[in-house]
């Protein structure tokens, strides 16, 4: 009889074969997962956690949704794969489905296998359809790993991968640590608006294809952007003739209350990148949402790109149905419901308690709760303290997400009331236990 695998024999076949990103991988300790179920993941053990980072900010339906399982089930044993060069049903009625959500004004999707090639692909198609070159984007940002679209990112992960051209870095509104030295969202706001315009004067707006945002800024901190910044990014961009690009890859499909992040302003892109919640994950896919002047401009012209997988109809399945979830179970009313009364009132709450909470921000069910060791000099705790929390959480039954000195609250969208009550009831015990706490 098979003796059943245990974390540690799972987690050393891994390592010992597996490379991973973003890692020294002689310094990996991975939690092994073995399945998961709505909000709730196990290792090979036996232990549960609460998932309160949809991996990557990704299964916002959940884990090992029933329908969405059967889907890719149905579509596998109907039609496993095709080239993109073929029509086929289930690619047309994905793209039916998202732009049934999308703003409008949009006409066609072009899917590609993720959220990084989706960036790639927008920035070819603003190049082509303006016949510039520069793309600028904010140094508080993250938009994959792939070449330009790493180059486009501005936090530090882009080092040692510059090698694309024609990027250029602006910095974006962000109150807590403002670059701008603001005593206000109104002044943040006017102030990081001015600083663009010089930017695109200085770099000559005849260069420039395209400025890309992303609906709220993930990564790199769930950062909100103020009252009225994307309407004056808009206003820019048809002063000067450039594109827009929202990559909603992370903060799209109802991760913030809306279809669409960008949705809480009064803007509309001339391009949308998505990946990740358009089928939470389940099978890699992403695309490019395509504003109908730039996609009637193709029409005569040769689009220059093209991806083997792209389509591909297992991911197509997968996000007819889930789009369809999302719709039935209300999910994008709900994640705007319980951030409004539970979540954010919830996190405002242990800032007011913990003197080691700097801020705490976020939309629907996307949140940041910034750490620091003195609130005035908003000095930051070390990567061992954070490790530490990070220990006290997975202790207490939560898989966090933590970056930088910051955790990142992103619950699958299925998550109760209840749920969110235990989450911050555990995020509470393990702040008042931390070591950098100033008691």
């Amino acid at each position: 009889m098979t003796q059943p695998l245990t974390n540690d024999d799972v987690k050393k076949a891994d390592l010992s074969q597996v490379f991973h990103s973003w890692s020294v991988q002689g310094a990996l300790n991975p939690l092994a997962i073995k399945s998961g179920l709505g909000v709730k993941v196990w290792d090979f053990e036996g232990n549960e956690y609460l998932d309160f980072s949809s991996q990557l900010i990704n299964t916002n339906v959940g884990h090992q949704h029933p329908r969405l399982i059967k889907a890719i089930q149905a579509q596998a044993a109907e039609l496993a794969t095709i080239a993109p060069s073929h029509a086929n049903i289930s690619r047309a009625r994905a793209a039916e489905a998202i732009l049934s959500v999308a703003p409008k004004g949009f006409k066609k999707v072009f899917f590609t296998n993720g959220g990084a090639d989706a960036v790639e692909n927008a920035f070819r198609m603003a190049r082509v359809f303006t016949g510039k070159d520069k793309i600028l984007s904010q140094y508080r940002s993250y938009h994959g790993n792939t070449s330009g679209a790493i180059q486009a990112t501005g936090e530090r992960r882009r080092f040692k991968n510059e090698y694309a051209h024609s990027f250029v870095h602006f910095f974006g509104p962000h109150l807590y640590r403002s670059d701008f030295w603001s005593t206000g969202e109104e002044q943040e706001c006017e102030r990081a608006l001015q600083h663009l315009r010089r930017v695109i004067e200085s770099e000559d707006p005849s260069n420039i294809a395209a400025i890309i945002l992303e609906g709220l800024p993930g990564s790199v901190g769930v950062i909100v952007p103020p009252q009225g910044y994307f309407e004056g990014v808009r206003q820019l961009c048809d002063e000067f003739g450039i594109m827009l690009i929202m990559d909603e890859v992370m903060s799209g499909f109802g991760r913030t209350g809306r279809w669409f992040a960008h949705q809480h302003a009064d803007v509309r892109p001339d391009l949308i990148t998505i990946a990740k919640g358009v089928n939470s994950g389940y099978v890699p896919v992403g695309g490019v949402i395509i504003s109908e002047a730039i996609s009637d401009y193709f029409d005569d012209k040769m689009f220059p790109g093209g991806l083997t997988y792209s389509g591909h109809p297992l991911a197509m399945g997968s996000i007819i149905e889930n789009i369809a979830i999302m719709k039935d179970e209300n999910l994008v009313e709900h994640a705007d419901r319980l951030g409004r009364e539970v979540l954010g009132p919830g996190l405002k709450a242990l800032a007011e308690k913990h003197q080691i909470v700097g801020d705490v921000r976020g939309r629907g069910l996307f949140w940041a709760i910034e750490l620091v060791t003195d609130r005035e000099s908003k000095s930051t705790p070390s990567a061992a303290a954070m490790n530490e929390l990070k220990g006290a959480l997975l202790a207490k039954g939560m898989l966090p997400m933590l970056t930088d000195n910051r955790i990142h609250v992103a619950p699958p969208l299925v998550v109760s009331e209840e749920q969110l009550k235990t989450a911050l009831a555990i995020y509470d015990a393990a702040l008042g236990e931390a070591s950098f706490y100033e008691r």
